[in-house]
């Protein structure tokens, strides 16, 4: 797939958010990796730990569940203040669904392309690799 210059990139599984930003041109894909920035813990809050706590009793999920949702937050607030424009979303199939959950109507429509596959931790090389063969 062709992205466009300055697509973000979010790489995630429930644990570890990494952004990239296309600085490719035309049918060159190029990611640079972004800083990293701290994710609030959803699952702290009433209502995300509500829903986690009846689907996911389990303390961990409960936990991976919370950060997928402070990343749709993050990622929302990101779109809703022009910061993302168009967005590739890598995810863990499990945290995918719940970064779902969470889509602003918004960030849903400057998706460009979700990709259920755990690539956190891998190289710029293989995220590009994944995004090309999607």
């Amino acid at each position: 797939m062709i992205l466009p210059q300055g697509t973000v990139v979010a790489v995630t599984d429930g644990e570890k958010l990494d952004l990239y930003r296309n600085t490719g041109t035309g049918s060159e894909l190029s990611l640079t990796a972004l800083p990293d920035i701290s994710i609030d813990d959803e699952a702290k809050g009433s209502g995300g730990r509500h829903g986690s706590t009846s689907a996911n009793p389990d303390e961990s999920q409960m936990a991976e569940d919370g950060f997928s949702a402070g990343v749709a937050q993050y990622l929302n607030k990101q779109v809703l203040e022009g910061g993302i424009v168009n967005l590739v979303v890598i995810s863990a199939p499990r945290s995918l669904g719940e970064l779902r959950k969470h889509y602003h109507k918004f960030l849903s429509a400057k998706l460009l392309l979700e990709i259920p596959k755990d690539l956190t931790g891998h190289s710029a090389q293989d995220v590009e690799k994944a995004v090309q063969s999607a």
